[in-house]
């Protein structure tokens, strides 16, 4: 409906201003914060996916961009635990993660999630949290390009 003399805006409710609903973002963030609970481990055991090799997750873990990713690859492996940990469910988790790569990962790896999954796994696993004060590594450098396109002649 248009604002107009005939229906004017609530008082509390002035142009350019959003106002919240107390209590509304509270439930939200909760709901959210449940909907990655549901799918943790009950154990980081449970973590038994490849340690070493390419790895090529359904599509409905990774929809776009790199499909295959080669553990061997520093940058590759980050960008696929990031991706499983934001996308995957419960039997993904378990199939493609690795304890072992994840723990040595964590410090680095939980800058690269959403502060909802970094909260949800430190609060179930206490070897991840005890791992939040450790520095994150430094990147791998960036492999200078081989290929000279045109710019270059």
């Amino acid at each position: 409906m248009a604002v107009t003399p005939q229906h004017p805006l609530p008082a509390s409710s002035p142009v350019g201003r959003v106002v919240a609903h107390v209590g509304s973002g509270g439930t939200d963030l909760e709901l959210y914060r449940e909907k990655f609970r549901r799918r943790l481990p009950d154990s980081l055991d449970e973590l038994r996916g490849p340690a070493e090799g390419v790895v090529e997750p359904p599509a409905t873990v990774v929809w776009s961009g790199l499909r295959v990713f080669d553990l061997a690859n520093e940058r590759q492996r980050m960008s696929l635990y990031r991706t499983v940990l934001a996308e995957g469910m419960r039997e993904d988790l378990s199939a493609l993660l690795n304890r072992d790569i994840l723990l040595r990962s964590w410090p680095t790896l939980r800058t690269l999630v959403s502060t909802t999954v970094r909260g949800v796994w430190e609060d179930r696993f206490s070897q991840l949290r005890a791992l939040a004060d450790v520095p994150p590594a430094q990147p791998p450098a960036r492999r200078p390009r081989t290929h000279q396109g045109p710019a270059a002649a």
